[in-house]
């Protein structure tokens, strides 16, 4: 039964509420711990135990962090990497380009600062080398250097790790392992084949901490320095996940809400000069770290130089943390307007191929391949599908995806790669990138689509709206927002909770630049609730709302604290909106 009787939305959605079960298990929380009916359907709808609810509102990195040795590989990782420590052996570190290979880079970097020894980072330009070890680069490096640590790459790197002859190879990555490993000295991966996958969830960064866990207890068994605190290097731990858009269960809610808390400390001077260059005056959160942050950290890496975001990252100097943060800033506005262009192009090529596939996609020739991942993104939101988006240059394309739930984007580029339609590809469930040859695109788009279609994405419909209760304007307090979010953080896999607000009408609204919508919506009897809409005028949101005429309507968001020249009120986020019948 659809939530308020809503069964198609101004955005074509059908609102979904917790269900009968759901329901009375919330209830059964508040009678049985006190806590308000709004927390404890939050609760309920991430499966949380009556019995478990206290607990779980404030948990603990030491009873979430699972041991290291669970992860095949890990004691031998961590013991190679403290003999090169102890033996003051050269070590170079092989990123990816993304913020979670800069900030698994980071931690590295900075760790071994801190015991006395300098790391060669090195990270593969996107346009000339592309993602993952080369022969080159790996060949080069290991003449140099007596380690090798591959971070967010290398499981599928055989040829290159092959290549880097005189120095041992350690890989610490979290993409979907192959039927074979590379030959090296450990693989530490927990989505390799032969493991569980019951810590898939982790980020590189995530297996990265995790191995400087296990290399502090070895040092420890050794009678050796144990190393700086590691709890001052999770707010880089926070980072990677958030925006690498891992999900926020287990370990990672813990870890993202210990580094948010270091991050609001202050203490990392790329972090500081990145906070103040983006304007960030609240204090942090996972929308900073994903919409913030994350993005000006990418820039480097997708239009830049791709080093400039683990730099920023790992450098305690703070006059050189703020030239890069500036120099970030001013790529990532760059990287927007490119982004716009291909959006456009690609999204009218989308539409003209038809939103109803199992696969959403788009190729042009010369798109920046730095941004078709984003544009991929755009795809996948718009449609309610998988999409790739491919960027062509001199008869090869470079191109990224992005999935839906419940879809397994990366085995599917995997498997279409296997079958020589891909010149590579690979990743995770939700995320992939891959390259081909001009020549094989319309059948390697027919074969993913095909195996998309196995999957079932070819029977998804508009997503429906999913709401965890409803609110009145006036019991949407600072107070109750502030215990809301102490379920969180919320993110990707913990999604923040929405509300329904019955039967509301709308007091003032005004259009705010090209595409956002602010309100003040009143239920008549006293309450009222300010709310704000990002991009509503790229649906049909916009437009009605601000001709609304005085109609009443329905409104569904989160809840959030609007900070304004000292002050604080409650505001929602709003997400969708149906008239009242």
């Amino acid at each position: 039964m659809s939530f308020l009787g809503v069964e198609a939305s101004l955005t074509g959605r059908r609102w979904l509420g917790l269900g009968i079960d759901l329901e009375r298990a919330a209830e059964h929380m508040v009678q049985q711990t006190g806590l308000p009916t709004p927390l404890c359907q939050v609760l309920a709808r991430r499966g949380v135990p009556a019995h478990e609810a206290v607990g779980f509102l404030t948990p603990q990195l030491k009873e979430l962090l699972p041991d290291p040795r669970h992860m095949k590989d890990m004691e031998l990782a961590a013991a190679r990497f403290l003999q090169a420590v102890e033996m003051r052996q050269r070590i170079a570190i092989f990123a990816d380009y993304d913020v979670d290979g800069g900030s698994s880079a980071a931690l590295l970097l900075v760790w071994l600062r801190d015991m006395g020894l300098r790391a060669t980072l090195y990270i593969p330009d996107r346009i000339d080398e592309g993602y993952g070890p080369n022969d080159e680069a790996m060949s080069c490096l290991a003449r140099d250097h007596d380690l090798i640590v591959c971070v967010d790459c290398g499981t599928l790197s055989h040829g290159p790790i092959a290549a880097a002859k005189g120095a041992d190879v350690i890989v610490l990555d979290h993409h979907l392992g192959g039927e074979t490993l590379p030959d090296c000295v450990a693989v530490v991966n927990p989505n390799r084949q032969d493991e569980t996958g019951d810590l898939g969830y982790f980020c590189a960064a995530g297996v990265v901490f995790l191995m400087l866990v296990e290399v502090r207890r070895q040092a420890r068994e050794k009678g050796l320095a144990a190393g700086p605190d590691l709890l001052s290097l999770l707010d880089l731990v926070a980072l990677a996940t958030v925006a690498d858009v891992a999900p926020l269960i287990g370990a990672n809610r813990a870890l993202v809400r210990q580094g948010l808390k270091v991050l609001g400390a202050r203490q990392r001077p790329g972090l500081v000069a990145l906070a103040d260059v983006s304007r960030m005056d609240a204090a942090p959160s996972t929308y900073h770290l994903g919409f913030l942050l994350g993005p000006r950290v990418n820039a480097g890496g997708r239009i830049g130089k791709a080093d400039l975001g683990a730099r920023l990252l790992s450098t305690d100097n703070p006059h050189e943390a703020a030239a890069l943060a500036e120099r970030l800033d001013q790529l990532n506005t760059e990287r927007r307007d490119i982004e716009n262009a291909v959006r456009a192009a690609a999204m009218e090529q989308a539409e003209a191929r038809g939103f109803d596939a199992p696969l959403v996609w788009a190729a042009g020739e010369g798109w920046h391949p730095g941004v078709v991942g984003i544009v991929a993104s755009r795809l996948k939101e718009a449609a309610g599908r998988p999409a790739v988006v491919i960027g062509l240059h001199n008869g090869e394309g470079k191109g990224s995806g992005r999935s839906v739930s419940g879809i397994d984007l990366g085995a599917a580029i995997q498997r279409t790669a296997a079958e020589n339609l891909l010149l590579k590809g690979g990743g995770h469930k939700m995320a992939a990138g891959l390259t081909l040859a001009q020549d094989k695109l319309e059948a390697a788009m027919a074969r993913l689509s095909d195996l998309l279609a196995k999957q079932g994405a070819d029977q998804l419909g508009p997503s429906d709206l999913k709401l965890d209760g409803m609110l009145m304007p006036g019991a949407a307090t600072i107070d109750l927002i502030e215990q809301i979010e102490q379920a969180g953080p919320f993110g990707a896999g913990a999604a923040a909770p929405r509300y329904g607000f019955p039967d509301l009408a709308i007091r003032f609204a005004k259009r705010i630049g090209e595409t956002h919508l602010k309100l003040s919506l009143t239920d008549g009897v006293g309450g009222t609730l300010d709310a704000i809409c990002f991009g509503a005028f790229d649906t049909a949101l916009g437009p009605r709302l601000l001709d609304h005429g005085g109609a009443r309507f329905h409104f569904a968001g989160r809840l959030e604290i609007n900070s304004w020249g000292g002050r604080q009120s409650p505001q929602l986020r709003l997400e969708d909106a149906a008239e009242t019948q």
